[in-house]
């Protein structure tokens, strides 16, 4: 008998658009739960991306739900909309704030109308304070946070993290307000809205830097790669023959480590390099000398190197080498599909793991409105005329 996923059972409407909901609604539907994705005309921005209406981001963050295309502008859409809530167990959204309330479809008028259902909402900033109508993307969320401020070396410019981690970021703390908003519900009956904001997402990682403030001083600035108190090293990228390979020392066991992997013990007797704190007042030094030594080798040879002493380190792979993993294929964490649209891709997997529960198979997500007619004959019971008649007015 097939183990039933933990969120079985339960319906969620999709409103949600490029990354930050789309990944929460994502983790939803792979932990079992019916996702429907409801999309304006045309689809929603990331779908409208690319030529043909997908975009790889598109598929592997939708992959799993139910496609329906509703016009919210008409009074027939939204009302349609209404009937889907009053059957939903949570309805999630990252529209502006307002926008929903608007189109008379906001948290109270739903939650007054279907008293179980949670509805969830992020946004940039946040339903209130100053900032509420600043619009968000997650460049500059990164600015607003203060990531950039500490991204980058010393002499050049603020930099914004490669990978887009602020909507990621809000996307994970989104997801886990909604499951903890059904985890209440079933204890106390009561349902409730949930809000998360980007910006309020990304404070939690700032901790380490926050630590180094002090009254009076000029705040944190960028030390590249370097540890961002200054107070370890090695602590940077060093230059391979392929490439390079990050290494860092937090203790004097791995800094003896580190100079046994390369048979140079002989350097640690060098006074400026006895302790940690010579090896910080010789930090250009350190890192030269080390860059001297792995320099000669592939970045793979350094790192088997270096783990054979557990010295923490790991080559700077390249995103065809990522996808191309054997850990993360074998555990489930990227899969191969065979996508009816972009032919043989990797795609990324749910990261969260429960013992006795297998991870799914990715499902790939149709063409928008693909499932409308099974969604509104199977939740409101429309037949089958009425579904034509609606996609006649192009409602659906």
């Amino acid at each position: 008998m097939e183990t039933p996923r933990p969120l079985s059972g339960l319906t969620v409407l999709d409103l949600t658009q490029i990354y930050n909901g789309p990944y929460a609604t994502f983790l939803l539907a792979a932990g079992g739960a019916r996702v429907i994705k409801i999309e304006p005309p045309g689809g929603e921005h990331l779908r409208r991306r690319a030529e043909g209406g997908f975009v790889l981001p598109f598929a592997a963050l939708n992959a799993g739900k139910e496609s329906l295309r509703l016009d919210l502008k008409t009074e027939q859409g939204r009302e349609i909309l209404r009937k889907l809530a009053l059957k939903a167990d949570v309805l999630v959204e990252n529209f502006a704030p307002g926008v929903m309330d608007r189109l008379g479809l906001g948290a109270a008028a739903l939650m007054a109308a279907n008293p179980r259902l949670i509805y969830a909402a992020s946004s940039g900033y946040g339903s209130s304070g100053p900032y509420r109508d600043y619009p968000a993307m997650d460049l500059t969320v990164q600015a607003m946070a203060g990531f950039m401020s500490l991204t980058g070396e010393s002499d050049g410019p603020p930099l914004k993290s490669g990978p887009a981690v602020s909507d990621f970021l809000a996307g994970i703390h989104l997801y886990g307000a909604i499951v903890t908003a059904l985890l209440d519900r079933e204890r106390t009956g009561v349902a409730r809205a949930v809000e998360v904001s980007m910006l309020e997402a990304n404070v939690f990682p700032l901790l380490s830097a926050m630590s180094l403030l002090k009254p009076g001083a000029p705040p944190p600035k960028r030390v590249g790669n370097k540890h961002g108190g200054l107070s370890l090293s090695p602590h940077n990228v060093y230059p391979c023959a392929d490439g390079y390979i990050a290494i860092i020392i937090g203790n004097e066991g791995q800094w003896q480590g580190l100079l046994r992997a390369f048979g140079q013990e002989a350097a640690g007797e060098d006074p400026r390099f006895r302790t940690v704190k010579e090896r910080i007042r010789n930090l250009e030094a350190v890192d030269a000398m080390v860059g001297s030594w792995t320099a000669p080798h592939p970045k793979q040879r350094v790192f088997e190197m270096l783990l054979a002493e557990r010295v923490p380190s790991a080559p700077v792979r390249t995103l065809d080498e990522v996808v191309e993993d054997p850990h993360l294929l074998g555990r489930g964490a990227l899969e191969r599909v065979a996508h009816p649209v972009f032919g043989d891709i990797t795609v990324p997997h749910s990261p969260l793991r429960l013992s006795g529960v297998p991870v799914e198979d990715h499902v790939p997500t149709g063409a928008l409105g693909a499932d409308a007619g099974d969604v509104l004959r199977g939740m409101l019971g429309l037949s089958d005329a009425e579904v034509s008649a609606l996609a006649e007015a192009k409602v659906i």
